[in-house]
Protein backbone atom coordinates (compact mmCIF):
# COMPACT_ATOMS: atom_id res chain seq x y z
CA UNK A 1 0.00 0.00 0.00
CA UNK A 2 1.34 3.40 -0.94
CA UNK A 3 1.40 5.36 2.31
CA UNK A 4 3.22 8.43 3.44
CA UNK A 5 5.95 7.91 5.99
CA UNK A 6 5.41 9.14 9.53
CA UNK A 7 9.20 9.49 9.97
CA UNK A 8 10.14 12.99 11.17
CA UNK A 9 11.26 15.15 8.28
CA UNK A 10 13.78 17.96 8.72
CA UNK A 11 12.99 21.32 7.09
CA UNK A 12 10.56 19.77 4.61
CA UNK A 13 7.29 20.89 6.12
CA UNK A 14 8.09 24.58 6.52
CA UNK A 15 9.61 24.79 3.04
CA UNK A 16 6.68 23.07 1.36
CA UNK A 17 4.25 25.45 3.04
CA UNK A 18 5.96 28.43 1.36
CA UNK A 19 4.34 29.00 -2.09
CA UNK A 20 7.33 30.95 -3.41
CA UNK A 21 9.70 28.17 -2.35
CA UNK A 22 7.43 25.63 -4.03
CA UNK A 23 7.51 27.58 -7.28
CA UNK A 24 11.31 27.75 -7.24
CA UNK A 25 11.57 24.08 -6.30
CA UNK A 26 9.32 23.18 -9.23
CA UNK A 27 11.65 24.95 -11.68
CA UNK A 28 14.68 23.06 -10.38
CA UNK A 29 12.71 19.80 -10.34
CA UNK A 30 11.85 20.14 -14.02
CA UNK A 31 15.46 21.02 -14.82
CA UNK A 32 16.69 17.96 -12.92
CA UNK A 33 14.23 15.61 -14.64
CA UNK A 34 15.02 17.10 -18.06
CA UNK A 35 18.76 16.62 -17.48
CA UNK A 36 18.22 13.03 -16.33
CA UNK A 37 16.15 12.28 -19.43
CA UNK A 38 18.66 13.95 -21.75
CA UNK A 39 21.54 11.92 -20.31
CA UNK A 40 19.53 8.68 -20.10
CA UNK A 41 19.99 8.37 -16.33
CA UNK A 42 17.04 6.23 -15.27
CA UNK A 43 17.89 6.06 -11.57
CA UNK A 44 18.51 9.79 -11.07
CA UNK A 45 15.38 10.29 -8.97
CA UNK A 46 16.24 7.26 -6.85
CA UNK A 47 19.72 8.68 -6.20
CA UNK A 48 18.22 12.06 -5.31
CA UNK A 49 15.81 10.44 -2.86
CA UNK A 50 18.56 8.38 -1.27
CA UNK A 51 20.70 11.48 -0.75
CA UNK A 52 17.92 13.38 1.03
CA UNK A 53 16.42 10.46 2.96
CA UNK A 54 19.54 8.45 3.78
CA UNK A 55 22.22 11.13 3.98
CA UNK A 56 20.73 14.47 4.98
CA UNK A 57 18.26 12.98 7.45
CA UNK A 58 20.79 10.53 8.84
CA UNK A 59 23.58 13.11 9.25
CA UNK A 60 21.96 16.38 10.39
CA UNK A 61 25.32 18.07 10.97
CA UNK A 62 26.23 17.57 7.31
CA UNK A 63 22.78 18.79 6.26
CA UNK A 64 23.09 21.88 8.41
CA UNK A 65 26.40 22.80 6.80
CA UNK A 66 25.00 22.40 3.27
CA UNK A 67 21.89 24.45 4.01
CA UNK A 68 23.48 27.06 6.28
CA UNK A 69 23.42 30.68 5.22
CA UNK A 70 26.63 31.26 7.15
CA UNK A 71 28.80 28.75 5.28
CA UNK A 72 30.10 30.23 2.03
CA UNK A 73 29.46 28.91 -1.49
CA UNK A 74 33.08 27.93 -2.05
CA UNK A 75 33.11 25.90 1.15
CA UNK A 76 29.91 24.13 0.13
CA UNK A 77 31.29 23.39 -3.33
CA UNK A 78 34.44 22.00 -1.78
CA UNK A 79 32.35 19.84 0.56
CA UNK A 80 30.32 18.49 -2.36
CA UNK A 81 33.48 17.63 -4.29
CA UNK A 82 35.03 15.94 -1.27
CA UNK A 83 32.02 14.08 0.13
CA UNK A 84 29.51 13.58 -2.69
CA UNK A 85 31.53 13.34 -5.89
CA UNK A 86 33.37 10.08 -5.00
CA UNK A 87 30.05 8.29 -4.52
CA UNK A 88 27.49 10.21 -6.56
CA UNK A 89 26.82 10.28 -10.28
CA UNK A 90 28.20 13.12 -12.36
CA UNK A 91 24.64 14.30 -13.08
CA UNK A 92 23.63 14.53 -9.43
CA UNK A 93 26.94 16.01 -8.28
CA UNK A 94 26.67 18.73 -10.92
CA UNK A 95 23.09 19.38 -9.86
CA UNK A 96 24.23 19.94 -6.27
CA UNK A 97 26.94 22.31 -7.52
CA UNK A 98 24.33 24.37 -9.40
CA UNK A 99 22.18 24.60 -6.27
CA UNK A 100 25.21 25.60 -4.19
CA UNK A 101 26.16 28.37 -6.63
CA UNK A 102 22.61 29.76 -6.47
CA UNK A 103 22.26 29.33 -2.69
CA UNK A 104 19.40 26.88 -3.12
CA UNK A 105 20.67 23.81 -1.26
CA UNK A 106 18.14 24.52 1.50
CA UNK A 107 15.42 23.63 -1.06
CA UNK A 108 16.69 20.08 -1.60
CA UNK A 109 13.78 18.38 0.24
CA UNK A 110 11.24 20.56 -1.57
CA UNK A 111 12.91 19.92 -4.94
CA UNK A 112 12.83 16.19 -4.26
CA UNK A 113 9.14 16.41 -3.39
CA UNK A 114 8.40 18.31 -6.60
CA UNK A 115 10.63 15.99 -8.67
CA UNK A 116 8.68 12.95 -7.52
CA UNK A 117 5.38 14.69 -8.23
CA UNK A 118 6.46 15.94 -11.65
CA UNK A 119 7.85 12.51 -12.54
CA UNK A 120 4.48 10.95 -11.76
CA UNK A 121 2.72 13.49 -13.97
CA UNK A 122 5.13 12.83 -16.83
CA UNK A 123 4.45 9.11 -16.43
CA UNK A 124 0.69 9.59 -16.66
CA UNK A 125 0.28 9.17 -12.92
CA UNK A 126 -0.77 11.56 -10.17
CA UNK A 127 -0.78 11.36 -6.40
CA UNK A 128 -4.21 11.31 -4.77
CA UNK A 129 -4.49 11.98 -1.05
CA UNK A 130 -7.02 9.72 0.69
CA UNK A 131 -7.79 10.39 4.36
CA UNK A 132 -9.82 7.88 6.38
CA UNK A 133 -10.80 7.64 10.03
CA UNK A 134 -8.79 4.44 10.46
CA UNK A 135 -6.34 2.37 8.46
CA UNK A 136 -8.03 0.43 5.64
CA UNK A 137 -7.37 -3.13 4.56
CA UNK A 138 -5.35 -3.79 1.42
CA UNK A 139 -8.50 -4.99 -0.37
CA UNK A 140 -10.26 -1.70 0.43
CA UNK A 141 -7.19 0.26 -0.66
CA UNK A 142 -7.14 -1.60 -3.98
CA UNK A 143 -10.87 -1.02 -4.49
CA UNK A 144 -10.47 2.74 -3.86
CA UNK A 145 -7.56 2.85 -6.32
CA UNK A 146 -9.53 0.96 -8.97
CA UNK A 147 -12.60 3.19 -8.57
CA UNK A 148 -10.48 6.32 -8.81
CA UNK A 149 -8.63 4.90 -11.79
CA UNK A 150 -11.92 4.48 -13.67
CA UNK A 151 -13.03 8.00 -12.75
CA UNK A 152 -9.84 10.00 -13.30
CA UNK A 153 -7.94 10.69 -16.55
CA UNK A 154 -4.69 9.35 -15.06
CA UNK A 155 -3.36 6.47 -13.00
CA UNK A 156 -3.81 7.41 -9.31
CA UNK A 157 -1.03 6.89 -6.79
CA UNK A 158 -2.78 6.62 -3.45
CA UNK A 159 -1.24 8.63 -0.62
CA UNK A 160 -3.05 7.25 2.44
CA UNK A 161 -3.47 9.11 5.73
CA UNK A 162 -5.41 8.40 8.91
CA UNK A 163 -7.37 11.05 10.83
CA UNK A 164 -9.54 9.61 13.64
CA UNK A 165 -11.36 12.95 13.90
CA UNK A 166 -13.20 12.10 10.66
CA UNK A 167 -15.22 9.45 12.59
CA UNK A 168 -16.02 7.65 9.33
CA UNK A 169 -16.10 8.04 5.56
CA UNK A 170 -13.15 9.60 3.75
CA UNK A 171 -11.70 12.72 2.20
CA UNK A 172 -10.16 12.52 -1.27
CA UNK A 173 -7.93 15.31 -2.57
CA UNK A 174 -7.02 15.41 -6.26
CA UNK A 175 -4.82 18.42 -6.92
CA UNK A 176 -6.79 21.42 -5.65
CA UNK A 177 -10.13 19.56 -5.65
CA UNK A 178 -11.41 18.00 -2.42
CA UNK A 179 -14.17 15.38 -2.22
CA UNK A 180 -15.35 15.16 1.38
CA UNK A 181 -17.69 12.31 2.37
CA UNK A 182 -16.51 12.08 5.97
CA UNK A 183 -18.99 11.55 8.80
CA UNK A 184 -17.59 14.63 10.53
CA UNK A 185 -18.52 16.80 7.55
CA UNK A 186 -21.95 15.20 7.16
CA UNK A 187 -22.68 15.85 10.84
CA UNK A 188 -21.53 19.43 10.43
CA UNK A 189 -23.80 19.90 7.41
CA UNK A 190 -26.71 18.30 9.30
CA UNK A 191 -26.14 20.66 12.21
CA UNK A 192 -26.15 23.63 9.83
CA UNK A 193 -29.42 22.49 8.22
CA UNK A 194 -31.05 22.04 11.63
CA UNK A 195 -29.89 25.50 12.68
CA UNK A 196 -31.21 27.02 9.47
CA UNK A 197 -34.55 25.21 9.91
CA UNK A 198 -34.81 26.42 13.49
CA UNK A 199 -34.07 29.99 12.46
CA UNK A 200 -36.65 29.71 9.68
CA UNK A 201 -39.30 28.44 12.14
CA UNK A 202 -38.50 31.25 14.56
CA UNK A 203 -38.74 33.83 11.79
CA UNK A 204 -42.02 32.32 10.57
CA UNK A 205 -43.41 32.50 14.10
CA UNK A 206 -42.40 36.14 14.35
CA UNK A 207 -44.11 36.87 11.05
CA UNK A 208 -47.35 35.22 12.25
CA UNK A 209 -47.38 37.19 15.48
CA UNK A 210 -46.61 40.48 13.75
CA UNK A 211 -49.40 39.91 11.17
CA UNK A 212 -52.32 38.32 13.09
CA UNK A 213 -55.29 36.96 11.13
CA UNK A 214 -58.05 39.47 10.65
CA UNK A 215 -55.94 42.60 10.45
Amino acid sequence: MEQSSDKPQRRIRSVLEDPSAQAIARVYADAFLDAAAAHGVDDALEEFGSFVDDVLDAYPEFADILTSGIVGRDEKLELIDRVVQPFGSELFTNFLRVLARHDRLDLLPAILHESRHRHELRSGRQRVRVVTASAVAQSTHDRIRDLLGRSLPFEPVIDSHVDPALLGGMIIRVGDTVYDSSLRTRLHELRKRLQQRTLHEIQSGRDRFSHPTGD
